[in-house]
C-alpha cells in the first residue's frame, strides 16, 4: 500500500483519480484573501499582562495566533524543516517500511487523512509520531536519515515547554489559576505530523487537507516560510490567507480549549491548500489530554443558573467519536452539547 504515497510518484500532469472535490467542495483559491490584522503576539515582551490580555483576545476572536520570540531558536527550526523533507525524499522502499494506514498506530507514514474511509483523497503524505514520553517513542522513529532523531527530540522538548507556557497564559486570560488548563488535561500526550505537500497539477480541485478542526488541546504549527498554504475561516464566513513570518509559530486552539472555554474561545476551522509551483512541508505538533481526563466547562466559566454549553466527557470518548468520522463532518464538538 505504500505505493499510494505521493511522495514516490513523479509529478504528473494531471489529478489521479480520487483526488478531485466535488464542485460545491473546492478551495475557491481566487476568493482568499489575506487578512493582514492577525494576530501576532511578542511573547518576550516584558508587559506580560499584554501579552496575556493580547492572547486572550485572539482565542475569542480568531481562534489562532502566531507568536514571535517563543524561546525556539532559528537554527533549530531550520533544521527540522530541512530533516522532514530529507525524509520525504528517502527511496520508496525506505518509506515503505514506515508505511500504515491504521490510524491508532502510534509511528507511521500515511497519505491523505484516513484512506480506509474516505471516498475523496487529499494531496498529503504525512509522518506521524508520538512524542511523550520521548524516551519510550524515540527508538522507533526513523533512523534515516541520520539526524532525524536527534534534531526532532529537541524540537520536541522545545514545543512541550513552550505549549505548557501558553496554557498557562490561556487560563490566566480565561480569570482561571494559571494552572487550571494544565491540571485539568493531565499528563499530557504529545504528537507530532510532519506533513508534505507536493506540487500539485491542479490545485483548485482539491486540498493538502479539507476543512477541519483540532481534536486535542492546543496545536503549534511550523509552517514552511517559503509558501503559504494554511487557511482559517474567518467569522464563519470567508477563509483567509495565513502567511508565513520569519520565525513565526501559529498556535491554533483546539477543541478542548473550546470545551473547556464554555465555548468564549473558538477552535476555529481550518484547511491546507496545496499549489502547482512549489512543495511545501509544515510541521503541527499537538498537546493532547491524556486519555481520561475528564473534559468540560471550568465551574466558574458557567453562569448561575444556566447550562454549561458542553457536557463533560472523557477525552477518549471524544477521540474516538472523532476518529470515527469524516474529516469535514459537522464540527465534534455538537455531539456533545448540553446533557446529551
Amino acid at each position: 500500500m505504500a505505493n499510494q504515497l505521493l511522495s514516490t510518484v513523479a509529478y504528473r500532469d494531471s489529478l489521479p483519480e480520487g483526488y478531485t472535490r466535488p464542485e460545491h467542495d473546492r478551495p475557491r483559491l481566487a476568493d482568499v484573501a489575506t487578512d493582514t490584522n492577525i494576530p501576532l503576539i511578542d511573547l518576550a515582551s516584558p508587559d506580560m499582562h499584554r501579552v496575556i490580555a493580547q492572547i486572550d483576545q485572539a482565542c475569542r476572536t480568531y481562534g489562532f495566533f502566531q507568536v514571535i520570540n517563543h524561546g525556539i531558536s532559528e537554527e533549530l527550526l531550520e533544521k527540522v524543516m530541512a530533516v522532514g523533507l530529507e525524509f520525504f525524499r528517502l527511496p520508496p522502499e525506505e518509506k515503505a517500511k514506515l508505511y500504515s494506514d491504521e490510524p491508532s498506530k502510534k509511528i507511521r507514514l500515511s497519505t491523505s487523512f484516513n484512506v480506509r474511509k474516505e471516498t475523496v483523497h487529499n494531496w498529503r503524505d504525512y509522518l506521524r509520531l508520538h512524542c511523550h514520553p520521548l524516551e519510550e517513542f524515540v527508538p522507533d522513529w526513523p533512523s534515516n536519515p541520520e539526524t532525524f532523531k536527534e534534531t526532532i527530540s529537541a524540537y520536541c522538548r522545545e514545543v512541550r515547554q513552550l505549549g505548557l507556557r501558553l496554557l498557562g497564559a490561556i487560563s490566566l486570560g480565561l480569570g482561571l489559576e494559571a494552572d487550571y488548563v494544565e491540571k485539568v488535561l493531565g499528563e499530557q500526550e504529545q504528537h507530532m505530523a510532519v506533513n508534505y505537500y507536493p506540487r500539485c497539477p491542479e490545485p483548485d480541485l482539491t486540498f493538502g487537507l479539507p476543512k477541519h478542526t483540532d481534536p486535542n488541546a492546543l496545536t503549534i504549527l511550523l509552517m514552511d516560510p517559503r509558501v503559504s498554504g494554511l487557511q482559517v475561516l474567518k467569522d464563519g464566513a470567508h477563509w483567509i490567507a495565513v502567511d508565513p513570518r520569519p520565525n513565526a509559530l501559529v498556535i491554533n486552539l483546539g477543541d478542548q480549549l473550546q470545551a473547556l472555554s464554555n465555548g468564549a474561545y473558538k477552535s476555529v476551522w481550518h484547511r491546507a491548500v496545496v499549489n502547482a509551483a512549489q512543495e511545501r512541508l509544515s510541521v503541527a505538533s499537538f498537546l493532547c489530554p491524556c486519555n481520561s481526563a475528564v473534559i468540560g466547562p471550568a465551574a466558574k466559566l458557567v453562569g448561575d443558573g444556566e447550562e454549561p454549553v458542553y457536557r463533560s466527557y472523557t477525552y477518549d470518548e471524544y477521540y474516538k467519536r472523532f476518529w470515527s468520522r469524516n474529516l469535514d463532518q459537522e464540527h465534534c464538538l455538537e455531539l456533545f452539547r448540553g446533557q446529551q
